[in-house]
């Protein structure tokens, strides 16, 4: 049996995992867009109108190697002792680093994509890796990407290709009586010469830089803001007696919202379906979604989708999982107390599919 202190640090950590998982969302609150096929030009128009290829935008130097294994005690001390975790992507001058990021997550970041577009071996998501490189003089953040996936395809053997497939989702439309969500001043881009607050901390996503707060305390749970910029600011709590994770977020656009609801969904593994925007809605709103911790931990632990279908069936998943307590909601069910719903529908999307790649890099 597990002894209380031990049962404490394990809720704790899982807490701040659940916290990251959405914090470190590539697209979370972001308006990413998936990648274009290139168009076939004519094999005249190849010779008179493409312009020279661009240098290839490479690391001038970088070590790539696996990612020690996590203590976990010691990960939820240091929480507990207000020491976060320096997980995820970090720019800063010419210096880049990609902290404890599982391959299928460097992808995210170097291809631009959502975690859901990518199709590839399972080990992608359960392998982590600690990178740190340098670029060249004179290089800007928006390059660090493209230098990224030079360094993959090399390092990794990388080899990928996109592709357009029909697959189930679920759509996010308004309820019968419309939305019930107030809306929400555009909010301004983050200053990145402005110092941090106190006990405030910056990562950089795929869409630009973000600004967080986080306090855990082991007795009563986490709370958490985001300062996503332009794509929005988030408050996230956990409280731990009531078992319920509540998230607000205010400056937020439909597209980020569906890209958050597709996050969270993912805790269900790789049958978890993506959320797309049907809402027809196209201003800065505020959200509230007050979900049961006691289903994200459920869907965590059975790898299976909070949408529906058999438990641990391919492209399934659980159904709406049981609410012990009347403590939170289902994600439905918080949605749709926003005048919104989220429908089960087939659409055609954009899949990043991975054809080969090694699980050990090549040596620095």
């Amino acid at each position: 049996m597990e002894k209380p202190l031990g049962r404490k640090l394990s809720l704790c950590v899982l807490l701040s995992a659940t916290a990251w998982m959405v914090l470190t969302a590539p697209v979370a609150l972001g308006q990413a867009s998936a990648p274009q096929p290139s168009a076939t030009a004519s094999p005249a128009a190849t010779v008179s109108s493409e312009p020279a290829p661009a240098a290839k935008l490479e690391f001038d130097v970088a070590s790539v190697r696996p990612s020690a294994p996590l203590d976990m005690q010691k990960l939820a001390a240091d929480m507990q002792a207000g020491k976060m975790p320096n997980f995820g992507m970090h720019l800063d001058g010419l210096r880049a680093e990609y902290n404890y990021m599982s391959l299928k997550e460097l992808i995210t970041a170097a291809y631009k994509v959502k975690p859901y577009e990518i199709t590839g071996p399972d080990w992608m998501a359960t392998e982590h890796y600690d990178i740190v490189a340098r670029m060249p003089e004179g290089s800007t953040k928006e390059e660090a990407a493209a230098m990224l996936k030079a360094l993959l395809e090399e390092r990794f053997k990388l080899q990928a290709h996109i592709e357009s497939k029909e697959r189930p989702v679920l759509a996010l439309v308004a309820a019968k009586g419309g939305p019930k969500l107030k809306d929400s001043p555009a909010p301004e881009p983050i200053d990145e010469s402005a110092p941090l607050k106190p006990g405030e901390r910056k990562i950089d996503l795929p869409d630009g830089p973000a600004r967080y707060t986080q306090d855990i305390d082991p007795k009563k749970g986490m709370t958490a803001v985001v300062n996503m910029g332009t794509r929005g600011t988030y408050t996230q709590k956990i409280d731990i007696a009531t078992q319920v994770i509540q998230i607000d977020g205010t400056g937020i656009s439909m597209a980020g919202f569906v890209d958050m609801l597709s996050q969270i969904m993912q805790i269900g593994g790789p049958g978890s379906k993506p959320v797309v925007d049907e809402s027809g809605l196209t201003g800065h709103y505020e959200v509230s979604l007050t979900l049961s911790l006691a289903d994200l931990m459920a869907a965590r632990s059975q790898g299976a989708n909070m949408g529906g279908g058999a438990p641990g069936s391919p492209g399934g998943g659980m159904a709406e999982a049981s609410d012990p307590g009347g403590a939170g909601s289902t994600v439905y069910a918080s949605v749709e107390k926003l005048g919104l719903k989220l429908e089960p529908r087939k659409a055609v999307v954009q899949q990043l599919v991975v054809d080969s790649a090694e699980k050990t890099p090549t040596e620095n």
